[in-house]
């Protein structure tokens, strides 16, 4: 394959870099997009072999990852891995990662942190565990770990499907419109530095799990 690296960061200046330097070393291309971050985000990457791109504001992390799909198609990449900008991802795992959607043949493959869910803040992890389940009683996919901004998209998947959202429900839009187009998704069991980056994350607990819920059930 033939893939790029994208992130999607807003006010990461304190963790941006290390996690930009961390996934060079896997030799791919390498996209961050800015999401109208109003602290040193930009500035952490000066000097650093990768594309930025920009939000004037701040759109949510969908509008950030579309604005990255789109870029990766208009380069010609036929896949893209995708990471957050808060550290809580290993960037060692991305290599992993690819090889066992390259040999398995994902459209989506999602990076798990299983092992890390009693780490994680009380009311992600329940949603956490009720999406798996209800994703696994419904599709049958054996997913672990339904909320991970750890992931592999081949370009087919992301060509194909047509991105409403701009929030953090984006991702779950994403596994099952393609899951209804016939597309091949899974996870794998990979190392997590944090449970779910909460000492950076601009996660809301409430508004953004009740959005992610609320598009499982009307994509569904």
């Amino acid at each position: 394959m033939s893939p790029c690296i994208l992130i999607p960061a807003y006010n990461a200046a304190a963790t941006l870099r290390e996690v930009v330097l961390e996934s060079l070393t896997h030799g791919y291309p390498l996209v961050v997009v800015d999401d109208g971050s109003t602290d040193a985000t930009a500035e952490t990457l000066d000097g650093l072999p990768v594309t930025l791109l920009s939000h004037p504001v701040n759109r949510g992390k969908g509008a950030a990852l579309k604005t990255g799909f789109a870029w990766a198609i208009q380069q010609q990449y036929d896949g893209v891995v995708t990471l957050d900008a808060d550290g809580q991802h290993d960037p060692s795992a991305i290599s992993r990662l690819l090889a066992e959607a390259d040999k398995k043949g994902y459209d989506c493959l999602l990076a798990s942190r299983h092992s890390q869910f009693e780490e994680m803040a009380g009311l992600r992890k329940v949603w956490n565990r009720f999406g798996v389940w209800c994703i696994r009683k419904r599709t049958g996919f054996e997913i672990t770990d339904s909320q991970s901004g750890f992931r592999f998209y081949h370009a087919r998947l992301l060509r194909a499907v047509r991105l409403e959202k701009d929030g953090y429900d984006l991702e779950m839009e994403l596994l099952v419109k393609g899951w209804k187009a016939g597309f091949k998704i899974g996870s794998l069991p990979v190392p997590a530095r944090v449970a779910d980056g909460r000492a950076t994350s601009h996660y809301r607990p409430v508004q953004d799990t009740w959005n992610i819920c609320m598009t499982f059930l009307r994509y569904m």
